[in-house]
């Protein structure tokens, strides 16, 4: 039955119709914080669990200046979040400006540089240890 059910879900995830980036999220943008990192993905998913470590690398190198939110969307109370941003895998970065407008998405997972490379041209700087 769990199998039928994770089958079922992730049949969702990757059908959902569209991507097109979503107007705005204020419940989780920061205004203290000019970027919002969202990463939806399940801690049951290997991929997504290599995220984890990233995540905080890039809360903690960036500090204040973003701020960084996981949505596991294999949890019942947290699926909204993958119709939402219109996910059609997992994991799906979401980087959101402070006003909440999507202004990248990626999918997969995604490397640490990468980010980096992302955040640096938005004018991030990098404040703590990696």
């Amino acid at each position: 039955m769990r199998i039928r059910h994770v089958a079922l879900l992730l049949a969702l995830i990757i059908c959902t119709q569209s991507a097109v980036p979503q107007k705005k999220s204020p419940a989780i943008v920061d205004k203290k914080s000019p970027i919002t990192f969202v990463e939806l993905g399940s801690v049951n998913c290997i991929p997504c669990r290599q995220m984890q470590p990233v995540m905080k690398a890039i809360e903690k190198k960036y500090g204040d200046q973003i701020k960084v939110v996981f949505y596991d969307v294999w949890k019942p109370e947290q699926r909204k979040y993958a119709e939402q941003y219109g996910i059609r895998l997992i994991p799906t970065q979401v980087f959101l400006d402070a006003a909440g407008k999507e202004f990248f998405r990626h999918e997969g997972f995604y490397p640490e540089a990468e980010i980096d490379k992302l955040l640096q041209k938005k004018g991030l700087k990098i404040q703590g240890g990696s």
